[in-house]
């Protein structure tokens, strides 16, 4: 049996990264869905948490690209502008060419991970039935993973062909097999679905069946915040922190 933790938008979040990694516990492979950086105030160290890790997929989201001059900062509202600008002057050089050398889709084994969706891997959310049919019926492969919208969520193709879209608390456990899915494990670093617990997900996995579990995890948020105010990133990035909005 082998483990995969699967993360996605930690967005410089490292107090909520160490939370997920604790509650994780010993895993085999780290899948990183993207967005590793923006937003928070620990870019640096965030990437160099990952480069220990055993992070066979690591994506490239919209926010890693805006820190490292690859999107327009003018394509982002004022808050997420001065977080990637801020993120992008503190990481070095090396990292630049990390982040800018990542894919933003890629496939593993039997598993599509995207950041956004397979119609457009850097920009679009699923957030709806439709956008998640697009993904599954563009995808390869029966399972397809997502990030870059923030909300745990899980789409499934039902024996009418039609696709359901429902949120996803902890614990809700998914078997993969021949009916398509799609998954997002919801965000490490600042996560929008009114819970704001750091969410991860964990792949379990051995020769005959695959099954994902969601999970939550509390972490310091005061403490993540305190570190936002300290080095001046936008008020409204540090408030919804305890709001998980």
């Amino acid at each position: 049996m082998s483990r995969v933790l699967i993360v996605a938008d930690i967005h410089a979040n490292l107090h909520a990264l160490e939370a997920v990694l604790d509650a994780a516990g010993q895993v085999d492979e780290v899948w990183n869905l993207g967005d590793t950086v923006g937003y928070g105030p620990h870019p640096v160290e965030v990437c160099e948490q990952l480069e220990r890790l055993p992070t066979t997929v690591w994506l490239a989201g919209n926010h890693d690209l805006a820190a490292i001059g690859e999107l327009p900062l003018g394509m982002f509202n004022d808050a997420a502008a001065i977080a990637a600008r801020w993120s992008g002057e503190r990481i070095e050089p090396s990292w630049h060419e990390l982040l800018r050398s990542l894919p933003t889709s890629r496939i593993e084994d039997d598993v599509t991970l995207v950041h956004g969706s397979l119609r457009d891997p850097v920009w679009e959310y699923v957030l709806s039935r439709e956008s998640a049919a697009a993904s599954l019926e563009a995808s390869s492969t029966a399972v397809v993973l997502v990030g870059h919208s923030h909300v745990a969520l899980k789409a499934f193709e039902g024996p009418s062909g039609s696709v359901f879209l429902e949120t996803a608390g902890p614990g809700v456990e998914v078997e993969f097999g021949a009916t398509p899915t799609l998954i997002n494990p919801g965000s490490v670093g600042q996560p929008r679905d009114g819970d704001s617990r750091a969410a991860f997900a964990i792949l379990e996995r051995d020769t005959t069946a695959s099954r994902l579990t969601f999970s939550r995890v509390h972490y310091d948020i005061v403490g993540t915040q305190t570190a936002m105010h300290k080095v001046g990133l936008p008020r409204s990035l540090i408030e919804r922190l305890e709001v998980g909005r």
